[in-house]
């Protein structure tokens, strides 16, 4: 039993690169038989009716003070709805999980680079990284717009507010959340997306056509993306691990790359391959030690 145990704790990692990056692959199955709006707002209600039960049971203490919940709103709303929101619109637009998955595999790069910003230091290495990184990105998006595949201006844009939402609920989050139970500050962020997709949930006029893809995308988002997801990096965290965490979030996009192209036939080209190791070629650079 204890060596099952340790095998699991190392694995734990691969694990939840895995999950992370079927987030994108999911968008995919889904987006086609529902409006991303109201696909969402039904994830989020579902989410919620699985947590409540189980903070009830295990007796989970909620956060203290408004103060606490003021916070907390505020990060649902970036980390989840305007994160979310912004990645399966883009989706829904058009553009590749592979192609998405990258651009918001750069919150890590600004969220490193504003910390150290405001430290007052910034090193050289770290100067280049964030320049090799940005033009990672500038080189597989220019490629999908060239081409027409893949990627539009509209798409394009709903990612960079899925990238600026993460990024700036990261900090934020990092600056004003005291810690707190996992499945508690989960269900207080996903009320307050909720709240806020539901409004837009009731403007989009596409119907939902439920079949087997989009009752497996939802329970697949909803059991293993948010409880799932959310309980592995709690783990991981509470083991010493945040570092870590943070770094195996830059094997996300590739890991989506891969199993979009071995999913939806979604091309990896020339261009695909040497941008994505310019990003991580930058992201190694910047997290260096000085």
């Amino acid at each position: 039993m204890k060596h099952g145990s340790s095998a699991w704790v190392r694995a734990m990692p691969a694990v939840f690169v895995a999950v992370w990056s079927t987030g994108f692959i999911v968008a995919r199955y889904g987006m086609p038989h529902a409006p991303p709006m109201t696909f969402l707002a039904m994830r989020y209600a579902l989410s919620i009716a699985c947590f409540l039960p189980w903070i009830v049971l295990a007796r989970v203490p909620w956060p203290k003070g408004r103060l606490a919940f003021a916070h907390l709103t505020v990060t649902g709303l970036l980390m989840q709805g305007g994160y979310l929101g912004g990645v399966w619109a883009a989706v829904k637009g058009g553009m590749g999980a592979g192609l998405i998955a990258l651009v918001v595999g750069l919150q890590p790069l600004l969220t490193a680079t504003w910390i150290s910003a405001r430290g007052g230091y910034v090193t050289r290495l770290q100067w280049v990284g964030l320049a090799l990184g940005l033009g990672g990105l500038v080189l597989v998006v220019s490629h999908k717009l060239e081409t027409g595949h893949e990627a539009s201006l509209g798409s394009l844009a709903l990612g960079i507010l899925a990238l600026a939402s993460i990024t700036c609920g990261t900090l934020y989050q990092k600056r004003h959340v005291a810690p707190c139970d996992v499945r508690t500050a989960s269900t207080v962020q996903l009320a307050a997306a909720l709240l806020a997709t539901l409004p837009l949930a009731l403007l989009e006029v596409e119907t939902v056509r439920w079949n087997a893809e989009l009752v497996g995308a939802l329970a697949w988002s909803v059991l293993v993306l948010t409880l799932g997801g959310s309980s592995l990096l709690y783990l991981l965290i509470q083991r010493g691990a945040a570092t870590a965490v943070t770094s195996l979030m830059y094997l996300v996009p590739p890991c989506t790359a891969l199993m979009a192209w071995l999913l939806f036939g979604e091309s990896i080209t020339t261009a695909t391959v040497v941008g994505t190791a310019m990003t991580a070629a930058g992201v190694a650079l910047l997290v260096r030690r000085r």
